[in-house]
Parts: C-alpha cells; sequence; structure tokens
C-alpha cells in the first residue's frame, strides 16, 4: 500500500503540470481544469496497480481527454434539459433523446446538424439582453446571480429574460421537431 501511494506521488510529481497544462488549454477556466485534474488522479488511485500501466504518461493524457469530452457532453445535457418539452402527453418532445445518442449514422449526423445550426438561429432571433443572459447561464455556466451581479440587474430580471428566452427557444424548436419525427 505504501508502494502505491509513493508511485502516485511520483507520478503527480512528474506529470501534474503538463497534464494540468494541457487540461487549461482545453476547457473555458482554470478551476475546470482543476477538476478534470483530480478526477484524473482519483481515477488513478482506484486503480489497484498502478505498476501494470505501461505507458503512464499516455495513459494520463488518454483519461484527461476523456474527462474533458464528458466535461463538454454534461454541458450539452444542461443546455437540452432546458430544451425539454412537455405540453401534455400527446404533444412532447426530448431532443436530448436525439442528440446525446452515439449514433453517428448520416441521419443522426445531419439531425444533431440541423439542430445545432436552427438552435443558433433562434438564438440570433433573440433581443440581446434575452440571448446573452441564455447564452452566459447555458453555454459560459454563469449562474443565474452571477449574471445579475455582473449586469447590475435584479435577479427576477435576468430569470425573466432567460425564461423568455428558453419559452421562444422551446417554441422555434418545436416545428423542427414536427417536421422529423411529427
Amino acid at each position: 500500500m505504501a508502494d502505491k501511494a509513493l508511485n502516485i506521488i511520483n507520478t503527480v510529481s512528474d506529470y501534474g503540470k503538463g497534464l494540468f497544462n494541457f487540461i487549461r488549454g482545453r476547457v473555458k477556466t482554470e478551476a475546470d481544469a482543476e477538476d478534470i485534474l483530480q478526477d484524473v488522479w482519483c481515477q488513478l488511485s482506484n486503480i489497484n496497480d498502478p505498476d501494470e500501466i505501461d505507458q503512464m504518461r499516455g495513459w494520463l493524457f488518454k483519461v484527461a481527454r476523456n474527462k474533458i469530452i464528458d466535461k463538454g457532453r454534461k454541458k450539452v445535457e444542461d443546455l437540452i434539459d432546458d430544451l425539454v418539452y412537455d405540453d401534455d402527453e400527446d404533444n412532447e418532445f426530448n431532443f436530448a433523446e436525439i442528440l446525446l445518442t452515439d449514433n453517428n449514422d448520416p441521419e443522426s449526423v445531419y439531425i444533431k446538424d440541423v439542430f445545432w445550426d436552427e438552435l443558433f438561429a433562434a438564438l440570433d432571433e433573440l433581443p440581446e439582453n434575452q440571448r446573452q443572459v441564455f447564452v452566459w447561464n447555458e453555454l459560459e455556466d454563469k449562474t443565474l446571480q452571477q449574471i445579475a451581479d455582473e449586469t447590475g440587474e435584479k435577479l427576477k430580471t435576468v430569470i425573466s429574460r432567460k425564461g423568455y428566452a428558453v419559452k421562444h427557444l422551446r417554441r422555434r424548436l418545436q416545428a423542427l421537431y414536427e417536421e422529423f419525427w411529427g
């Protein structure tokens, strides 16, 4: 057990800075990079015998790359969760089921491309303040309170703007849903 701990300490010492720089160059914030790096170290510590890893550097960077991808998917899931629409039992759609599948067949790729094009077109139709709140909250991962503090607006105003944006996007993407699955 002491050997395992020593090996992990040596690995952190040998690869920590380079791995952090690799991660930091691929995520938006330093905090995200630190979180991902911690996840990599946690995954390494869960391995029974780290000596069995032939290429430690390659393994660490592969795990880091996978964690970065997972974080990107998580943000997409958060964004898509706002677009789930449940008007009534007969009129329901869930883009998350469609867009987060691992299918890479031509039809799925086409649908995903069309969706993202439509989403960004719908965002462009919003008033600037609604679009900005939605982008900051969903794409830049800022809390509504942070947005209120930064803009000097009341929190209720920011929440209202986000709500209007989500309603508009649902309405616009409903037509897309009906076009493909209606």
